[in-house]
């Protein structure tokens, strides 16, 4: 019997890569990938050159992220930093829906939409154009360097090279105006940070979509360790159905040598012919009649697989489909399972989708009702106070005030809860108090304003007003925030 230390000895550690080459296939799931694959693609290179007029006072670019004027703009919703929970409720949505979509489906997001998948996926079949399919790819691998083998791949790392660089080009055209950028990028006259983002993404998009592919899936993201504790036993997942697949019966091929067979209690075989068709199509090279296993990213190839087989030799379709654990058990006893569309109506999903439902609702109702006017105020410590001459005193602020509208608006700042306020801007220019201060503000805009406040020197040591800003035109608004006013401790006392 071998010792522990015997086989540190002679066991490896990890696994030698066996280089996985998927072989074409059609069905249901490989036109759905094909449609998944150019929507997200053309969503992602072509997001950044839409334009939404915005009047002349806000950029013309449908999806920016202006990091130099903090501001978010996605078509008509404009984000502004103070209103990044809007940002936070986008993630934790999406966040939601990943749970949804993997308690119901399994690796759905895995196996379509995810940018790992759909990167490899286009860098397959660029393979797949130049060097041929399967069996050519293996022939090729396997053949000694010559001038065909030579230009094939300088041909193929080329194709990558290309998609990844324009990855990574298409990425900082959200950062920036997407025509201005372009310009300045091939004159050279971009800033450095931008060929510095491009070579970063172009590096990952060929090392991660081209070179390591299926790796990726199967050591480096983290969702395959954290999707069990999404997932139970009622979760649809792809699966080998073994009670109907076993015992195999590897060659068979004619129809009615399965169905023979097939129907004999005495000499009775499974629907598999063990074809390895599955595993052939299988971009992560899994044999899915093995089991759950983390290389599965549930994309359905093997499906279309099966399917074509199954109707070749004459058997009912979907040997590998989709089925939940709990189906399986009944299976194998001799039950029928439960049809597969109802296990998607469960309480776990249910209660996923009234979540991910009331914080995009709530969202919505927040965007639609929002004001387009806000003001900070902040008073000033240094000094907290000061006796005027009059025996009045004074305290300074820091007022500013937000515009989120695309125009200039003239605001109106006042005070309430103080008797016998006063207003001015200029410390020297008490005598223009007023009760309220008109204040212009550009278009998208902060203005920071100094603002003094004089009131009676008997009362409180700290007492509470409120600034109201008011838009003078036909919309209005008005937004308030409350602050203090500070007197001498003595005053206070003597009241």
């Amino acid at each position: 019997m071998s010792s522990p230390a015997d086989l540190i000895d002679h066991e490896p550690f990890f696994e030698a890569r066996r280089k996985v080459f998927p072989k074409a296939v059609n069905g249901a799931f490989r036109r759905l990938k094909w449609i998944i694959m150019a929507v997200t693609l053309t969503i992602y290179y072509v997001t950044p050159w839409l334009r939404w007029d915005r009047g002349p006072y806000a950029p013309d670019q449908a999806a920016l992220v202006d990091i130099a004027n903090r501001r978010f703009y996605l078509f008509q919703i404009e984000i502004w930093p103070h209103e990044f929970y809007y940002v936070a409720g986008m993630l934790i949505m999406a966040g939601i829906g990943l749970f949804l979509v993997t308690s119901a489906v399994g690796r759905a997001w895995c196996g379509y939409a995810c940018p790992q998948t759909v990167w490899t996926d286009l860098f397959v079949h660029i393979e797949r154009l130049i060097d041929g399919d399967r069996n050519a790819q293996f022939r090729l691998e396997k053949a000694p360097w010559g001038p065909t083998k030579t230009a094939r791949r300088v041909a193929k790392h080329t194709a990558w090279l290309f998609i990844a660089m324009a990855t990574g080009g298409a990425w900082i055209f959200y950062f920036a105006d997407a025509p201005t950028l372009a310009r300045a990028l091939f004159s050279g006259t971009a800033p450095f940070v931008a060929y510095a983002t491009v070579g970063v993404l172009t590096f990952t998009t060929y090392a991660l979509g081209g070179l390591m592919r299926e790796q990726v899936c199967i050591y480096m993201c983290p969702w395959p360790r954290i999707q069990a504790a999404m997932m139970d036993e009622q979760s649809l997942a792809v699966t080998y159905k073994d009670w109907r697949g076993e015992p195999r019966a590897k060659g068979l091929k004619r129809t009615h040598d399965v169905s023979a067979l097939a129907d004999n209690p005495d000499t009775r075989i499974g629907d598999c012919i063990d074809c390895n068709a599955c595993v052939a199509v299988c971009p992560t090279g899994i044999d899915i009649r093995e089991g759950p296993q983390i290389g599965c990213i549930t994309c359905g190839l093997c499906i279309d697989a099966c399917d074509e087989i199954m109707a070749k030799v004459g058997r009912p379709p979907k040997l590998i489909g989709y089925a939940t654990e709990a189906d399986a058990a009944i299976a194998r006893q001799g039950g029928t399972p439960v049809d597969a569309l109802r296990r998607l109506f469960r309480p776990r999903t249910l209660a996923y989708s009234c979540v991910w439902g009331a914080i995009g609702l709530a969202m919505l109702f927040a965007l639609g009702n929002r004001t387009r006017l806000d003001l900070s105020v902040t008073q000033n410590r240094n000094p907290e106070w000061v006796r005027l001459s009059s025996g009045d005193i004074r305290n300074g602020y820091i007022v500013k005030l937000r515009n989120m509208e695309q125009r200039p608006r003239t605001l109106e700042l006042g005070i309430s809860g103080l008797a016998g306020a006063r207003l001015w801007r200029d410390m020297g220019d008490r005598d223009a108090s007023t009760a309220t201060l008109r204040v212009d503000v550009g278009a998208d805009q902060v203005r920071p304003v100094s603002v003094f406040v004089a009131g009676p020197a008997a009362g409180a040591e700290h007492h509470d007003i409120t600034f109201t800003v008011r838009a003078i035109d036909a919309e209005g608004a008005t937004a308030r925030q409350t602050s203090r006013f500070s007197r001498p401790a003595i005053a206070g006392a003597a009241q």
